[in-house]
């Protein structure tokens, strides 16, 4: 490392000192704690981001949100080359850039890491950092403590993108280094053409059942309101009408945005029983999780929800009934041996009457543990891979190789066959691919897709719901003295330590009808996680309270005592 290198990093690191008696850990949100304490943290972000440019010699992004969080927390993350979530292999290493208590501590930790990575720091390559953030007011003063560290790595370049959805700078980054155009026009360009290409390729015969074109959807009070607000004037055949935007004095995430909604099942501020039988959607913090609901009649506040698994379910059906068009029996002449392996990829806390579901229709489904990190990477491994988390977070993957022979098959079509319903289906899962956000999940285009879908297949919301009835569930947490005490395996759905917790699980899980049953150590505080479904509520109920006794018995403080 040259000497201007090294005078450069210990300078600015002496302008940002570390909280004390605070340890931070990067995790798939990256870093996220209240605003007050993160500046140290993000100015040492902008170096990594700098250095993981350098290392992969390609355009990196940092997005400073904390998404569903209360407003007064921010946090910031970096978006890897391919537009996903940084590599795990570095998560150790932020960890340690984090939480550094010394400039001097901090530049031999980047030393060592350099050497062993072979980054060059000579000033002579270039690094290129794409820079978001959302609309919490803490957002502006951490961007530029971000800009300073990548400024005191020699030869990077920090691009400021302005406020952005999470899902926007993601689909940028992907963008840059595909040789597109990374703008947000170019990203609002895509999904809306791709949007208008699905309403054209609606069947005729739905087209004239005069489906309700109008979603109303609740912003968060949050950078997707504000930026949906954009979107909606650029479509046709969709009425969009925009709640919590952020504009009317609301507070981000109170009350409001998809997490709200789908823990509290109850309706956001901002709508009320004149909604009654309206489609209603809403976004979180950041616009990368998307959930639906409807308000019944019978209810003042309860809402009926429509959460990431009915999503997931509406777009594997969409997708596998393209798929059964595209290979048809009577095309055999054409280039037909490409049949996609469709994928679609669940955590153990998805409902297991969305599985069964899947599972009724053919579909492989696959379990992976909790986190989108894991989720995604199973999902790449499949021709099509669908993947979405209970809280609305999900998307679609397409292989390149099975989009090559999608285009080639469609050219073919049209050639031997142009307007037949193979040449239709091939062209939606074309728009398909260019509507959905492969980076990541992406509240604005799965919104845009559902639509379409229901659009499609004419579809009230109701109907939607009725794909099948969600099993009654409940989620508890019991405080321990040592959470690594509990390890499991097969996708965090069997504890194989501490001995004998799960044989007592099995047994009382085994006295409820169609009880399941799991626990997992939380991430984050000393607590273990419980997830029990059954036939009734008050079913799952008793079973989550019983398997919480079963834990506190083992791994509670009690047991220590013993």
């Amino acid at each position: 490392m040259k000497e201007e290198q090294r005078l450069l990093l210990l300078h600015s690191s002496s302008l940002f000192s570390p909280p004390q008696g605070v340890k931070l850990s990067y995790g798939t949100a990256g870093f996220r704690a209240h605003a007050s304490i993160l500046k140290s943290t993000v100015h040492r972000v902008g170096i990594l981001a700098a250095l993981r440019s350098l290392k992969t010699q390609s355009a990196v992004g940092l997005m400073i949100t904390a998404s569903h969080n209360k407003v007064t927390d921010n946090g910031v993350k970096i978006v890897d080359p391919s537009g996903g979530m940084l590599t795990q292999e570095w998560e150790p290493f932020a960890d340690q850039l984090a939480n550094a208590q010394t400039p001097e501590a901090f530049l031999s930790l980047i030393t060592e890491f350099v050497e062993k990575e072979k980054i060059p720091l000579d000033g002579v390559q270039s690094a290129e950092i794409l820079l978001g953030r959302d609309t919490r007011p803490s957002g502006e003063s951490l961007l530029e403590a971000a800009k300073q560290g990548i400024s005191s790595i020699l030869g990077a370049i920090a691009l400021d993108l302005g406020i952005l959805t999470t899902p926007q700078l993601h689909w940028m980054v992907r963008a840059r280094n595909k040789g597109m155009k990374a703008t947000e026009p170019a990203y609002f360009e895509q999904i809306s053409n791709s949007f208008r290409c699905l309403v054209d390729l609606i069947p005729n015969e739905t087209k004239s059942s005069k489906m309700d074109n109008t979603v109303v959807v609740d912003g968060a009070d949050g950078v997707g309101g504000e930026k949906l607000e954009v979107l909606k004037t650029m479509l046709t055949s969709l009425v969009i009408e925009v709640r919590n935007t952020g504009k009317g004095g609301g507070i981000l995430n109170d009350g409001v945005g998809a997490d709200y909604v789908q823990k509290e099942k109850v309706v956001p501020r901002g709508f009320c029983s004149n909604d009654v039988g309206l489609r209603c959607a809403s976004l979180d913090g950041d616009a990368d999780r998307l959930v639906y609901f409807s308000v019944p009649t019978n209810s003042s506040r309860k809402i009926d929800l429509i959460d990431g698994d009915k999503i997931l379910s509406l777009f594997a059906l969409f997708i596998k009934e393209q798929l059964s068009i595209l290979t048809k029996k009577g095309t055999e002449n054409l280039n037909n041996n490409s049949h996609a392996r469709l994928g679609v990829i669940q955590t153990a806390y998805a409902n297991g009457a969305s599985t069964d579901y899947l599972k009724q229709l053919g579909l492989e489904v696959i379990f992976t543990p909790t986190g989108v990190k894991h989720l995604h990477e199973k999902a790449a491994q499949f021709d099509i891979g669908i993947y979405f988390e209970a809280n609305g977070h999900g998307t679609i993957l397409f292989s390149e190789s099975w989009l090559s022979w999608l285009e080639a098959r469609n050219n073919e079509l049209g050639f031997a066959s142009e307007g037949s319903e193979q040449q239709k289906a091939a062209l939606r899962l074309l728009s398909v691919s260019k509507l959905i956000n492969q980076a990541v999940g992406d509240a604005l285009s799965c919104l845009l897709l559902v639509e379409v879908v229901l659009q499609h297949k004419g579809w009230s919301i109701h109907k939607w719901n009725e794909l099948y009835q969600d099993l009654p569930s409940r989620q508890l947490k019991v405080k321990v003295v040592d959470r690594t005490a509990v390890a499991t395996t097969n996708a965090e759905t069997v504890a194989i330590s501490p001995p004998g917790i799960q044989e007592a699980i099995d047994a009382e899980t085994a006295k409820y009808p169609r009880g399941r049953c799991f626990i997992r150590p939380s991430g984050t505080e000393d607590v273990i996680r419980v997830y029990a479904e059954a036939s009734t509520q008050e079913a799952a109920d008793s079973l989550a309270g019983s398997v919480a006794k079963i834990v506190d018995r083992f791994l509670g403080f009690s047991s220590s005592q013993r």
